[in-house]
């Protein structure tokens, strides 16, 4: 195993453990509301959004410590997200991750609520967790450029324009606008919260930013190509639901290996935006190669 593969898995044990910390146990009422909770979140994600947090955080000069917070944050928005998606007024999706979906495990009213409440924990964690050790004001930052990335002109406003597209042909600009949203806001906010959290100076902020939002659209890129060539199994939710639906993706619209092509520059942009943080980018520049060839 190459170091940084050794560093990945480290990350995704250590956010693991901080999540189950953080997150309301079962035994707690409303019993069942947190279990969906925990449910939702402790569920073997790959845990991108956290290790790009970490990342960052540590290039920077942070300890690990100092990052559980925004990398729980991220990821309990990313698993918020998914149970609204996964909704039948939204993707009516049975299977996350290859188990059912929250609503299929539980309910719609307590998926529905159990969004809700992750959302808002992941605010109070920006706001008050005590192992960020950082002046209220850049908490204060750090929880406006989340809302952002999670609101109307991030990740909801890509969610509504991807509910408008079903049927659509979109152009590539029209794509690119709402896969940013969708996706790419919440990456690029992972990467940049974590520099934040290690009160990272402006020449650090702007290149690990301009990396953050490269390599947030090349993800989804990929997981476009990957709706066409893996198998359910691999994906851990049903293989070609982008197309059986008739949603706009870059293969739809580009071809396949056009897409591929677009991913790869992607990654290559993200790549000359590090190259101010020299060595100490080396893993972010690591993960930006797995997200490019990862396989689910």
């Amino acid at each position: 195993m190459s170091r940084n593969a050794d560093i990945l898995r480290q990350y995704r044990q250590r956010v693991e453990q901080a999540l189950m910390e953080r997150l309301p146990p079962e035994s707690r009422t409303p019993r069942r509301l947190h279990a969906a909770m925990r449910y939702a979140t402790l569920n073997g994600g790959k845990r991108i959004r956290a290790c790009l947090a970490y990342g960052a955080g540590i290039a920077a000069g942070a300890e690990p410590a100092q990052l559980d917070a925004p990398a729980c944050a991220v990821e309990i928005i990313h698993s918020f997200s998914l149970v609204h998606d996964d909704l039948p007024c939204m993707d009516d999706d049975e299977l996350r991750r290859g188990r059912p979906t929250c609503h299929r495990a539980f309910d719609e009213g307590t998926a529905l609520l159990a969004g809700d409440a992750l959302q808002s924990l992941a605010f109070e964690l920006l706001a008050s967790d005590p192992t960020m050790a950082v002046s209220a004001g850049i908490r204060m930052d750090m929880i406006s450029l989340l809302a952002r990335a999670t609101g109307s002109l991030g990740m909801a406003g890509g969610q509504a324009i991807d509910i408008d597209s079903v049927g659509k042909t979109l152009t590539v600009d029209e794509l690119e606008s709402m896969h940013e949203r969708k996706t790419g806001q919440l990456i690029h906010t992972s990467v940049v919260l974590g520099a934040m959290a290690a009160e990272a100076d402006d020449p650090f902020l702007r290149a690990v930013s301009g990396y953050g939002r490269a390599i947030g659209l090349a993800f989804q890129v990929v997981d476009d190509i990957l709706d066409l060539t893996a198998d359910t199994a691999t994906l851990g939710k049903p293989q070609g639901s982008d197309l059986a639906r008739n949603k706009p993706t870059y293969p739809a619209i580009l071809g396949l290996e056009a897409a591929r092509d677009l991913a790869a520059r992607l990654r290559d942009e993200a790549l000359e935006s590090l190259a101010p943080l020299g060595d100490n980018g080396g893993f972010l520049a690591f993960l930006a190669d797995y997200i490019i060839e990862r396989s689910q």
